[in-house]
């Protein structure tokens, strides 16, 4: 059988990628990402620090996150996936390790730059950017399934609860630590940067190798190749990155005080935890199915649809305020974990459609740096309106307001068929 037909019939290495990116995505979010809403109570009450304090640590991952998310981008490009990624997960345990150590608001904010550093380079842009290298035709479906490990951390909540109730917050943050390394560092050697490199094109296609004088050449794909500054100049960056910013804002903030808030209402520890999983959970049919749309529909509308879901969410979160019966948490879960799963997806795919795949790490990592605006905003901004107010019905239904102009920037994003617009 000719290299040709083997390849042909082999599952596609893309698939296999796929799942060690997920299974990082699932340890990696679930621990730093879903898993601060377990240690949020627990950490403000040993120490005394304010609401406000303790969420600005997601703010800083927000800040570092962002500043990094380009050059990690460029990194990606230039050297491949592995190195970084290898850096990142050690800098992860590192970060828990010290966290488990903290005696000051100083050293808690130190670790949270730790990890925040090392999840720029194992996080949300080397998925996508991956995802984006090896997939074309089935972009949105292939990162809908890959960012499903994301939501699969949020798993980790209930076990990380149970691990603080046993063993205090401090011994629980080192055993997550040494687990990263345990368990993540075996599949660094799986990711690969290119399919070209291996003999294909996205999505399994397989390159078939021509004769010119200079000898064997591989046959390329014909792509939209977009330079940075282009970018940067181009209405079609600063819409996109614009809507997808004020998204981030508002689900940041939920998923860093969903606990504390319920906690405010009169819901159980126990019983709150399970909600924060269960938004997770829920948001993989969210991304799933909103993947499968993306591939054949429009994708700003595709992703703009999330985004009204999502508000939804937020504005049922807030009636909880008042009346926080099972049946109204249930609605939220779906509503808030659709709209929060859908436009994941759509972001690598959005850039991809738009911008090309030849600077896609770097692009991406600038529309990330982006919407980490966001993120630095909304976790703080609830904390403080709860510290000041006494209640976070304000902040949810103003978040939701927040979201709404973040559809309508989505919305007049020029089509991505007006080259005129994009570049």
């Amino acid at each position: 059988m000719s290299d040709f037909e083997q390849k042909q019939h082999r599952v596609f290495y893309g698939w296999w990628i796929i799942g060690a990116v997920s299974l990082m995505a699932a340890y990696v979010s679930g621990i730093v990402f879903y898993g601060f809403t377990a240690i949020f109570e627990p950490i403000a009450n040993d120490f005394g620090w304010s609401y406000a304090q303790v969420s600005f640590a997601a703010s800083i991952r927000g800040v570092e996150t962002g500043l990094l998310a380009p050059l990690v981008g460029f990194l990606i490009d230039r050297l491949g996936p592995r190195k970084p990624v290898f850096a990142g997960i050690v800098i992860i345990g590192l970060g828990l390790l010290l966290l488990s150590r903290i005696n000051s608001l100083v050293t808690f904010y130190g670790a949270f730059i730790l990890l925040s550093i090392g999840i720029s380079a194992c996080g949300g842009i080397l998925t996508m950017t991956l995802v984006g290298n090896w997939f074309q035709r089935k972009v949105s479906t292939a990162t809908g399934i890959a960012m499903s490990g994301h939501a699969i951390g949020g798993l980790f909540v209930p076990l990380i609860t149970l691990l603080i109730d046993i063993f205090r917050w401090r011994t629980a943050m080192i055993i997550l630590g040494l687990g990263a390394w345990v368990i993540l560092l075996p599949l660094v050697p799986i990711i690969r940067h290119k399919p070209e490199q291996y003999g294909y094109l996205p999505d399994g296609d397989v390159s078939k190798k021509i004769v010119t004088d200079n000898g064997l050449t591989s046959v390329q794909s014909t792509e939209v190749d977009i330079g940075v500054r282009q970018t940067l100049k181009s209405r079609a960056f600063w819409h996109i990155s614009l809507g997808l910013a004020c998204h981030v804002l508002a689900v940041m903030a939920v998923i860093t005080h969903v606990m504390p808030y319920l906690s405010t209402v009169g819901v159980a520890r126990s019983t709150s935890s399970l909600v924060a999983s269960a938004i997770s959970l829920v948001s993989i049919f969210g991304r799933l199915s909103f993947g499968w749309f993306g591939d054949r529909y429009e994708k700003r509308w595709v992703t703009s649809l999330g985004f009204a879901v999502t508000v939804l969410g937020m504005l049922l979160l807030g009636y909880t305020a008042s009346n926080a019966e099972p049946w109204l948490l249930v609605l939220f879960v779906i509503f808030f974990g659709v709209g929060f799963g859908a436009p994941i997806p759509m972001t690598s795919a959005l850039v991809r459609e738009y911008f090309g795949r030849v600077r896609l790490g770097t692009i991406l990592g600038l529309v990330m740096g982006v919407m980490m605006i966001g993120q630095i905003i909304g976790s703080p901004l609830a904390g403080w309106v709860f510290d000041n107010f006494g209640s976070y019905q304000g902040a949810w239904y103003a978040f939701a307001g927040v979201v709404i102009v973040g559809t309508v920037s989505l919305l007049t994003t020029p089509s991505a068929g007006d080259r005129t617009q994009v570049a």
